[in-house]
């Protein structure tokens, strides 16, 4: 399995100093030679198949991309010695570009059938189609007769059908079998990575048996990344759908979108900046972080403790007001003027919340990659949602009792707690947001009733969910943007509602990020160089931004001469009175003297270029 030549190119950026309208494409000729002598190494070692991933071809591809398929995909396939092709996509259907790869002398394409449908595949008469029936980014069991209908739609125009998954199982736990603590009704609708290989056995089989007499048997193929049969135990005859148990009908409303320029419930920003700055009384370019403090091993330990019953509530509850104690105390030392609690009482910026409120299950073991060595353990998104208490009131009251200065409410966006989660797939994404929105709202208006001037609600999954084809990204951003504004406009103007988005490329979606319409929004900047600076659509940004100043991904502690260098980009592109000082993410994965240090220096580099800004007409 290598990443296929197209695709690497269209993810590649061009480095630094590179000419002037150079694409990484443009250098296809040459790494089509490295994959050559990369498939005839592979074929004097005896190597019979090669799957060449190339997800990018299920975006929207122009002339140019589809002549480099045809280009890449003709020259590898001519190879005398090599092995046999397999070109391999996901995440949705080949489109435009599945009639040139039916073009190319490759042996098989393998096509994404849980999101897609077999219509058009005609076109690959003649070559092996992988068929991607049982979906691998989810957790819920395959509609076997919706499976089985669509391979034998693929068998009448393919010579040979493979069944498969519809992608890695990278993304989805490992084995059901280890949870024993899920109820019973939901757990029959579930399928993790070890179920799944056997759905694909299963349907294999049923293709095979619905073969005409004399027909050859169907092979099975199953993901690289899984090679452990699943146990008889997860072999259930009978395929569940997720929604053969879902809840009661939708209890929320969902109101229609709103153009994304158009408010919804609270004054327009002008009015809302005035009254905060007359309320909060903040110095220029006011320094804050962006809502997690480092999670100590004796945290941790504490948080295992608990759940493994070692702990009893009231200890626990003790260690974490402690930990919000000694935050709140290091913010006010170094001279932060917004304050956080730390959030030491959560696991996960989701799970966290998923644990707290109806319509969710969360796993023990159910662990997936997100990034790197990072993993984590998606919550499941199986019910009406729906918040029978207040979730994090009392540790932000807490805190704020402990302080004079502003402590900022710390939540969770709906678009971002549904992207993070396994989501039931018998609603439209568009409501389980809404819904979710709903308790996120009613959050708010809690916070702010118990004294809290400053209230953030977090949408890094936004860029996330942007659907891969332009064709429904609008409609998407849309209803994302109408279920932000919905979780929190029941705030009044005198609160400052605030956004955050990391992990993703802001800058391709800041009209989008502007219509949320919160009063500050802060965004991953260090990280990148600060490119977004660079974006014209900042200069134009109409209320605050905190474009971060300190990249927390790496341990190194920026000095307070850089941190000013990015502050005063930023303030080349933006009016003093709309910077704030932030690092680009939460602390969680820091030391707590890494992050002393760097919150030192962004306090001094903010206190030097404070009396500039105040001298400027």
């Amino acid at each position: 399995m290598v990443i296929g030549p197209v695709t690497f190119l269209l993810l590649a950026e061009a480095a630094p100093g590179a000419p002037a309208g150079f694409a990484p494409l443009d250098r296809l000729t040459d790494v089509l030679g490295v994959y050559e002598r990369l498939l005839a190494t592979l074929a004097a070692e005896g190597v019979g198949w090669v799957q060449l991933d190339e997800p990018a071809l299920v975006t929207d591809l122009g002339a140019v991309e589809l002549a480099a398929v045809r280009a890449a995909y003709e020259r590898l396939g001519c190879l005398t010695d090599r092995p046999s092709l397999l070109v391999a996509s996901y995440f949705g259907g080949l489109g435009e570009a599945l009639p040139v790869l039916a073009g190319t002398p490759v042996e098989a394409v393998g096509v994404d059938l849980a999101h897609g449908d077999p219509a058009g595949l005609g076109a690959l008469a003649g070559k092996t189609v992988v068929a991607g029936v049982v979906s691998g980014r989810d957790v819920w069991r395959t509609d076997r007769e919706r499976a089985l209908g669509a391979l034998l739609a693929v068998r009448e125009h393919a010579g040979r059908v493979v069944v498969s998954t519809s992608c890695s199982l990278l993304h989805v736990p490992y084995d059901l079998d280890a949870e024993t603590g899920l109820d019973p009704a939901l757990r029959r609708r579930l399928a993790f990575a070890d179920q799944k290989v056997a759905e694909v056995v299963e349907l294999a089989d049923l293709l095979a048996s619905a073969s005409a007499p004399g027909s050859p048997a169907v092979p099975v193929s199953a993901p690289a990344p899984v090679t452990v049969p699943a146990p008889a135990s997860a072999s259930d005859p009978v395929a569940v759908p997720a929604s053969a148990s879902a809840s009661a009908p939708v209890a929320v409303p969902a109101p229609a979108p709103a153009p994304m320029g158009e408010r919804t419930g609270r004054s327009p920003y002008p009015v809302r900046a005035a009254a905060q700055a007359a309320h909060l009384r903040l110095p220029p370019l006011p320094v804050t972080t962006i809502g997690s403090f480092p999670q100590t091993g004796e945290l941790r330990a504490a948080r295992a403790a608990l759940a493994a019953g070692e702990l009893d509530e009231a200890a626990y509850e003790e260690r974490v007001r402690a930990e919000i104690r000694e935050v709140v105390a290091l913010q006010e030392r170094l001279g932060l003027d917004v304050l956080v609690h730390g959030e030491p009482e959560r696991n996960d910026m989701v799970q966290y919340f998923a644990e707290h409120l109806d319509g969710f299950a969360v796993t023990r073991h159910g662990w997936v990659q997100s990034y790197g060595s990072r993993c984590t353990r998606p919550p499941i998104l199986h019910g009406d949602v729906r918040r029978p208490e207040p979730i994090t009131v009392r540790w932000a009251s807490y805190a704020q009792s402990l302080t004079a200065r502003p402590v900022k409410g710390m939540l969770t966006g709906p678009v971002t707690i549904v992207a993070w989660s396994f989501v039931r797939d018998d609603l439209p994404l568009r409501d389980v947001v809404f819904q979710v929105a709903d308790a996120v709202r009613a959050e708010v208006r809690d916070l702010e009733a118990t004294g809290l001037s400053v209230v953030q609600v977090d949408e890094p999954a936004l860029r996330e969910l942007l659907p891969l084809r332009r064709a429904g990204q609008d409609a998407y951003l849309e209803w994302a943007v109408a279920a932000y504004r919905w979780a929190t406009s029941g705030a009044g103007d005198r609160t400052q509602i605030r956004t955050h988005l990391c992990y993703s490329d802001a800058d391709q979606i800041l009209a989008a990020v502007d219509a949320l319409d919160a009063d500050v929004t802060s965004v991953e900047s260090a990280r990148s160089g600060a490119r977004l600076l660079g974006e014209p659509a900042v200069k134009g940004f109409g209320r605050g931004l905190g474009p971060g100043v300190y990249d927390i991904h790496s341990p190194r502690v920026p000095t307070a001469d850089e941190v000013g260098e990015l502050l005063e980009a930023a303030l080349r592109v933006l009016p003093a009175d709309r910077v704030w000082v932030n690092p680009d993410c939460g602390l969680k994965t820091r030391t707590y003297g890494q992050v002393e240090a760097a919150l030192t220096n962004l306090v001094e580099a903010a206190r030097r270029l404070r009396g500039a800004v105040e001298s400027r007409p």
